[in-house]
């Protein structure tokens, strides 16, 4: 007596599925082969403005076939598939635009991809559809779709996407370029103090010790000069103290010290001419270095709402998810920020960077501006700061 096994639902279910990315694959093989085409004759007229209003279309278009492919052969193959591309800045001219994507490795893959797919991944595709459509070979569509199926999403994988060896070069020049970053912003910071010590507490404390000492050549002859001499000798000290605690709060605010990120970020709002609103959502506190390095970077955004934006409204939002702090800082103002016109902005990039932090920035003409800075880190449990008070 034979035996009938049954066949889960699912089962039929992620076979039709492949299948339906098969199809799916065929269809989109001509608008592929169309963006191809009109990429490469672009590109030989990019000289001419014709040639860029050809890419300015046809490149996007590749990114987005490529990004439907990469979600089918994510389902496949059960592991994410990420774009990998470098990010062209909001607000980037037509020129500037075509400037990164061919500077972009990936949008030379995704040409690369785009004649395999036309060819072989054609086949691979058609093969499947074949398969399910000819009713003598249900059984070998059955057994084979999935193998079919998972050898095409590896190949699209394999251009659609950096490998392991390639991630790691990729990353290694990122923190050679970042090291190098960190290096050039920490000798800038080492020359600013010196040029503050010489230029502010050094040169005061010279002029105390000159009022010093002709107070006591002054001291028997002319007393009265003297205790002149004394008095302003005080005043410069209180000015040279004040000038070094400039320069301490340069290095490491004792605000941020005793109050954490949040209470340091809300006395930076308090500071400025506009109604700032901070939400802060932090379980603890990060490392100091890290906590530092996104304080002086919120302090720098909110210096360019202060002076830049013509904003009424400005708002920071603090959190830490995923194991990633954040900070989002934003105004109500004129927008058309760019991250790149000046050095406060790069400054702070550099001040991420050496915590392998991001910043992206959102500035639309008209506005709003948001700013997003993000630090990967772990946060330590909350402490009692000496201006919480007793408990």
């Amino acid at each position: 007596m034979s035996t009938v096994t049954a066949v889960a639902p699912t089962e039929i279910a992620g076979r039709l599925r492949l299948t339906l990315y098969a199809g799916a694959e065929v269809l989109l093989t001509v608008p592929t082969l169309v963006a191809l085409v009109v990429t490469i004759v672009g590109g030989v007229l990019s000289i001419t403005w014709i040639g860029l209003l050809f890419l300015v279309w046809s490149v996007p278009m590749l990114h987005w076939l490529a990004d439907r492919h990469r979600a089918m052969a994510a389902h496949t193959l059960g592991v994410p598939v990420p774009d990998d591309r470098v990010p062209v800045p909001p607000g980037t001219h037509l020129i500037g635009r075509v400037f990164v994507w061919a500077r972009d490795p990936m949008t030379w893959r995704e040409l690369g991809w785009a004649i395999v797919a036309a060819t072989v991944g054609l086949a691979i595709s058609l093969l499947t559809v074949v398969l399910f459509l000819a009713v003598v070979t249900g059984a070998l569509w059955w057994f084979g779709v999935e193998p079919i199926m998972r050898a095409r999403a590896r190949i699209d994988c394999f251009f659609l996407t950096y490998g392991r060896a390639e991630r790691l070069e990729q990353r290694v020049a990122d923190l050679t370029e970042s090291r190098a970053d960190v290096v050039d912003h920490s000798a800038a910071e080492l020359r600013r103090l010196e040029r503050d010590l010489h230029d502010g507490a050094q040169a005061r404390l010279v002029a105390l010790s000159m009022s010093l000492g002709m107070a006591d050549e002054a001291f028997d002859a002319d007393p009265e000069r003297a205790r002149k001499l004394v008095s302003e000798a005080r005043a410069t000290s209180s000015a040279a103290l004040g000038d070094l605690r400039g320069v301490v709060r340069g290095i490491h605010p004792p605000v941020l010290a005793d109050r954490g990120l949040s209470g340091a970020v809300q006395a930076l709002a308090l500071d400025l001419p506009l109604p700032v609103e901070v939400e802060a959502r932090l379980s603890g506190r990060p490392p100091a270095p890290v906590e530092s390095a996104l304080y002086f970077a919120i302090a720098e955004c909110l210096a360019n709402v202060g002076k830049h934006s013509g904003a009424e409204h400005a708002w920071v939002r603090l959190c830490h998810r995923d194991g990633v702090l954040r900070a989002i800082v934003g105004d109500d103002g004129r927008g058309g920020a760019d991250p790149t016109a000046g050095t406060g902005m790069l400054g702070v990039m550099r001040r991420l960077a050496a915590f392998d932090g991001t910043l992206s920035v959102s500035s639309p003409v008209g506005g709003p501006t948001i700013v997003t800075l993000e630090v990967r880190c772990a946060l330590s449990s909350p402490k009692t700061t000496p201006s919480s008070g007793p408990a």
